[in-house]
């Protein structure tokens, strides 16, 4: 008896692994309202990077790429308006992550303990952290803007494999936010999702020379 109590608890404790794991992927593909500048930011460095690679594209000839491109920008523009507007702040999140957790927790389990002050060695890489963040937008501009007007040159294997993640992760997304009837964000991602496709089709008909 002993031994089948035992099968049952492992059973129910993957089971509750199981839905863990499947809320966390859920709740990534909702993603969560910015709470900082710095988070607004980053939502916005997408767009100005494509529309940058478009108007490029546009002044040298190639209206297939730059539409691909401008493509994209709506669509992570849309997608920044359906963050804002739609989907659940970070202390949502919070709520929804505790109440998971409790679920999780036995009966008669304590909750954790809170964690104590912070250490000298966190607060050293809080600040790396927190600067690099104040930066990596405008090093992402200077350097993911002028990238995109060179690449893909053709159509090829490689540059099929490098869209296939983001079309696939933008699909998803779209999918999840057409469930949760978030229709900014399924918008957003869907458009993210055709420019990634027309940005190939873009490479086959304009290839760089």
């Amino acid at each position: 008896m002993a031994h089948a109590r035992g099968l049952g608890d492992n059973a129910g404790m993957a089971d509750d692994e199981r839905k863990f794991l499947l809320w966390g992927l859920l709740r990534f593909l909702d993603g969560n309202r910015p709470s900082t500048t710095l988070g607004w930011v980053n939502l916005v460095v997408p767009v100005v990077n494509q529309a940058a690679a478009g108007a490029g594209h546009r002044a040298a000839g190639r209206p297939q790429r730059a539409l691909a491109e401008w493509a994209g920008a709506a669509g992570f523009g849309l997608v920044a308006w359906g963050l804002g507007t739609e989907a659940p702040t970070a202390a949502e999140v919070q709520e929804d992550l505790r109440r998971q957790l409790d679920l999780m927790r036995k009966p008669g389990t304590p909750a954790p303990a809170p964690t104590g002050p912070e250490t000298p060695a966190a607060r050293r890489i809080s600040r790396f952290f927190r600067r690099w963040g104040l930066v990596s937008p405008v090093v992402s501009v200077v350097i993911t803007a002028p990238w995109r007007l060179r690449h893909p040159r053709r159509l090829t294997g490689l540059a099929i494999a490098a869209e296939a993640p983001t079309v696939v992760y933008s699909v998803a997304r779209a999918a999840r936010a057409v469930q949760r009837r978030r229709p900014r964000m399924a918008a957003g991602w869907a458009l993210v999702a055709a420019g990634s496709v027309a940005r190939l089709r873009a490479a086959s008909a304009e290839p760089l020379r």
